[in-house]
Order: structure tokens, then sequence, then C-alpha cells
């Protein structure tokens, strides 16, 4: 790959723009794949977050979990869990426990097998130990810079 300065350009390049660029980059293609398929992201995260965990979650959990990725918030969160119901993937019975419905389980099967190739897109070159330095880099950036990031 040619990069865009040399190695001493390359150390006062602004981590602010390239953290931006590389997220744009990634968002763009992740839900652009899976408009494809028929879904939005936050839609992808529902199903994941229903389809592996080891028990039924309450929508109040899954929402809450999820509402801070990527800034969605709390209603549009809420807005997406009633699209997948809708949709026929899940369900919520009266307790407010999701379940994943055999057409849920099938969509994920499928949209988990697309993730997967866009994993292997995005790391095509990158070894694991490059990946995980610049995981860490960006932490330490965030923790540097006072801001507060999280994933489970």
């Amino acid at each position: 790959m040619e990069y865009s300065h040399s190695d001493d350009e390359l150390l006062r390049q602004p981590i602010g723009y390239w953290s931006w660029a590389a997220y744009k980059a990634v968002v763009t293609r992740t839900r652009a794949a899976l408009a494809d398929l028929g879904t939005t992201q936050p839609q992808w995260w529902v199903l994941a977050q229903v389809a592996r965990a080891d028990s039924p979650r309450t929508r109040a959990e899954v929402s809450g979990l999820l509402e801070n990725y990527l800034d969605t918030g709390h209603d549009a969160m809420e807005s997406e869990i009633d699209r997948t119901i809708d949709r026929g993937w899940i369900t919520e019975d009266p307790s407010g426990r999701l379940n994943l419905t055999p057409e849920g389980r099938a969509f994920f099967d499928k949209a988990a097998a697309l993730q997967d190739e866009l994993w292997a897109q995005r790391h095509a070159g990158i070894s694991d130990e490059e990946y995980l330095t610049t995981l860490k880099v960006l932490q330490r950036v965030i923790h540097n810079t006072g801001g507060h990031a999280w994933h489970h």
C-alpha cells in the first residue's frame, strides 16, 4: 500500500482526522453492505445481542447496552428494536424479554456471515499485532483527552 505521507510527515498528522476518516470508511461500508442485505446496522446490533445471549435479555437491557453505540440514542434504539420485532426476527414476551424467531435465526446467520466477510476485508494485510497496537493507541488517545469510550 502507498501511504499518504512519509513516516516523518505521518508523525505530525492529526489523529482526529485519521480516526474520523477510518470511522467514516468502516461505518459507511458496513451500513451499505447491511442495507444490501435488507437491514440497518442498529437492527444487526439488536439481532446479535439477542442471538448471542446466554439467556433472553429484556428490551431495556438491549436498548441500554446499544444506545451509546455510535451515539445512536435511546429513542432510536427503541425504534430499531420495534422494527426488528415488526420484521418478525424477534419477539417480545410480556416481561419484555426478547427472543429470536426461526426467521430471525436464519437472517442473523446470513448477516453474521456478511459481518465475517467485512471483518476479513477490513483486516486484509493487517496483522493481529498491528490491529491490537492500533486499538491500544486509540484507547490511550481517548484516555489522554479525557474522553470516554466503551464496548463490551
